[in-house]
């Protein structure tokens, strides 16, 4: 009797591992190209509300960049962080470079979290900004950490050069001039002495004076500090949250003073 052998039956393949990594390889992939679109599609997004709402010029140059990744934060309807900066910008008739970093930024409207950073102009902006002080000044240098201004002032009944070198700084929102030393007719003279000498006018230049730039600035932004670096100066700014939805805030502010 013949025996018969039987062929060992074959096990199906089990193909749902390699069904699984394909889907998780599609998903991956798909996730990354998404990523791209936002990082292409966001800034562009940004850039054009901002220059809408500052009314800057259509070709204002302005870079947009998100911090971390997108996709969750899309999902959520808030970018944890956006740096926008410029090279030049002009605002309230200033024009600089800008550095600003927002945070906690509502996609879908609403008030942002924060937004700080920092405005950098000229030596002939700033003196533009000196317009208003109560100065008898013509002309400014910049020499780090200070401010030297040289012009004229009436003594003896003929105008008698005057030089005088301050500190920048801020305070409340104001710009900040805090005299170091003054020279009258290039003689430097003791700044406590400068009263009995001018008078009121004596009296301005030996104390800190304050400088309103609130009108020059819309009202939801707001100068924090302010400082020679090198042949620049170099303003911190704060912006009020509600700028993002508040209309009045990107109105310029008024000077009480």
């Amino acid at each position: 009797m013949t025996a018969v052998i039987e062929a060992p039956t074959r096990r199906p393949r089990k193909r749902w591992p390699w069904i699984v990594a394909i889907v998780v390889v599609v998903i991956a992939v798909l996730l990354v190209a998404a990523e791209l679109v936002a990082r292409a599609v966001l800034p562009s997004t940004v850039r054009s509300l901002v220059i809408e709402q500052l009314e800057l010029p259509a070709d204002q140059q302005l870079d947009v960049t998100a911090s971390g990744i997108l996709l969750p934060q899309l999902i959520t309807g808030t970018l944890d962080e956006l740096q926008l900066s410029s090279d030049e910008v002009t605002i309230g008739g200033i024009t600089g470079s800008a550095d600003v970093v927002a945070t906690e930024v509502p996609i879908h409207g609403g008030a942002l979290g924060s937004a700080e950073g920092t405005i950098t102009i000229d030596q002939s902006q700033f003196a533009s900004l000196l317009d208003a002080a109560d100065l008898p000044i013509s002309e400014i240098t910049l020499q780090e950490p200070n401010v030297v201004a040289q012009g004229g002032i009436p003594l003896f009944g003929q105008e008698i050069p005057l030089g005088l070198t301050v500190t920048p700084g801020a305070q409340d929102g104001d710009l900040l001039l805090t005299p170091v030393s003054v020279t009258i007719g290039g003689k430097e003279i003791d700044l406590q002495n400068l009263v009995g000498l001018l008078g009121d006018a004596g009296s301005d230049l030996s104390g800190p004076q304050r400088v309103c730039i609130a009108d020059r600035l819309p009202a939801g932004i707001a100068l924090t500090g302010l400082r020679v670096e090198g042949a620049k100066i170099v303003a911190d700014i704060s912006a009020d949250g509600d700028i993002a939805v508040d209309p009045k805030l990107l109105e310029n502010g008024t000077c009480s003073r």
